[in-house]
């Protein structure tokens, strides 16, 4: 994608993360000798949180302190591990999106309000 590209401008990576999410449904009933997704899901969901929770923290550093390089790998493996997490929960990238589309238009600082209000209710 180019820089500065909104990402409903570049369906070619849209057809990325689709593709990738098939990948990981597919592999999930492998078996976990021959599939990581299928070992990360052998080992169960606080597994597959903390690593990606790990992902995010080696995705932070690098756009600390990595090159362009390095920021672009960490941000890649966030988004595998971030897929299988959902997979794992039942959530489809198709619901994220849904979600950011029905965000669009709002304000971060209103979208988060928003969210603090119901957490209060």
């Amino acid at each position: 994608m180019t820089q500065g590209v909104p990402l409903r401008h570049a369906p070619a990576c849209m057809d990325t993360l689709a593709n990738l999410e098939r990948t990981i449904a597919h592999r999930r009933s492998a078996s976990p000798e021959k599939s990581y997704v299928a070992q990360l899901r052998a080992r169960g969901l606080p597994v597959i949180a903390r690593k990606l929770g790990e992902e995010a923290v080696e995705t932070v550093i690098a756009a600390l302190s990595g090159s362009r390089e390095e920021l672009t790998g960490e941000a890649a493996d966030l988004l595998f591990h971030l897929l299988v997490l959902l997979a794992e929960k039942d959530i489809s990238l198709a619901d994220v999106l849904a979600e950011l589309d029905r965000r669009e238009g709002t304000s971060g600082l209103d979208e988060k309000a928003a969210r603090e209000r119901v957490g209060e209710a």
